[in-house]
């Protein structure tokens, strides 16, 4: 997923987190699980401070790690975040309450153009309050690649790109760079439409520098390829190590990704969840975590006081034409997660 984690970070957040803990006297609690290096630490000790409850805060890496971590029922979690297909497949299977806005006076700070795009997973509304969204694009070096060729995702089949591709090492982002470049939806489940993706990845392949995540914008960065498809926040993260990156979300289309926070069944503490998402929507709050995580927050009364800079920088804040020309990802049946499973198997392992 989007995230950039950095295991010292995590491990010094934790620290933090469990002091703040012990610094909470009423009794009062609320047990969290997020992203890693998803939510500033000094504001995390502020909520405690304001509001007396102990925030016993977890984290993961993937949708995935947290999807196993939730259905292991070792925990009883009263608040999540995670991506939007994840919150769907839960949202199905029933593990997922029901959210009254009306005990969160600051969620008229969110936008509401965002909120209308979490209808794909989300279709009413009424269980997912977004937190930070943003692309799938591909990162370039302006010494080596011309703004002209990253229009499209036909770039990367170019040889004259051999061994300095960067590719997504996630099946799902990984095949929606030919998905989109065939036409096709990066939904979609049809056998021949992922059989055409597939074999344009495997001819893809001999030109692949390595399959990454969280090492692109470092490496990128360093020099070691020319073009890698990226999560938007990735890229502004190599933007700020290297004046030579740009980021471009090709012409046929890509990912909007949408992170939210939810209250599972299993919470316990609903009053105090409440009161925690009330936090994170108030301005001052969603300005501490946007200076620290960087991507795009829905927070308007953030947006609207940031510097033209800041607004204007695209690869932050995706212009309308470019989200009205993303897709967010659904969740998938069995039967498609496990085609897709098989496919890039057969492409890692080829």
């Amino acid at each position: 997923m989007k995230k950039r984690l950095f295991c010292l970070t995590t491990l010094l957040f934790s620290a933090v987190c469990l002091s703040a803990c012990g610094s909470s006297s009423n009794g009062e609690t609320l047990t969290v699980l997020n992203y890693g290096k998803y939510f500033d630490s000094d504001a995390l000790k502020m909520f405690e401070e304001e509001t007396g409850i102990t925030v016993e805060y977890e984290e993961y890496e993937s949708p995935e790690e947290m999807y196993t971590k939730y259905k292991a029922g070792s925990i009883d979690y009263d608040l999540l975040c995670t991506s939007d297909y994840m919150i769907e497949k839960l949202i199905d299977e029933g593990e997922v309450q029901k959210m009254d806005y009306t005990k969160i006076p600051e969620y008229k700070n969110i936008d509401q153009n965002i909120i209308d795009s979490s209808a794909s997973f989300d279709p009413d509304h009424t269980y997912t309050l977004p937190y930070f969204y943003g692309t799938v694009g591909i990162l370039y070096n302006t010494d080596e690649v011309d703004a002209s060729e990253v229009d499209t995702w036909n770039v990367l089949w170019d040889s004259k790109y051999e061994g300095k591709i960067i590719m997504e090492n996630s099946v799902r982002d990984c095949f929606l760079v030919p998905l989109k470049q065939l036409g096709y939806s990066l939904n979609t489940t049809n056998p021949d439409e992922l059989d055409e993706a597939l074999d344009m990845l495997l001819d893809q392949k001999p030109l692949i520098y390595a399959y990454f995540v969280d090492e692109t914008g470092d490496e990128m960065a360093a020099g070691n390829a020319s073009l890698a498809v990226v999560y938007s926040g990735e890229a502004a993260y190599a933007q700020s190590l290297s004046d030579k990156l740009e980021y471009s979300v090709p012409k046929e289309g890509s990912n909007l990704w949408i992170d939210s926070w939810f209250i599972p069944k299993t919470c316990k503490n609903t009053e105090n969840a409440e009161k925690f998402l009330n936090f994170l929507c108030r301005e001052d709050i969603a300005k501490m975590n946007f200076d620290y995580v960087y991507y795009a927050t829905p927070n308007t009364a953030v947006y609207d006081n940031l510097d033209e800079e800041t607004k204007n920088d695209t690869t932050i804040f995706p212009d309308k034409e470019t989200l009205d020309n993303c897709e967010v990802y659904v969740s998938l049946d069995e039967e498609g997660t496990n085609l897709y499973n098989q496919l890039w198997k057969t492409l890692k392992s080829d």
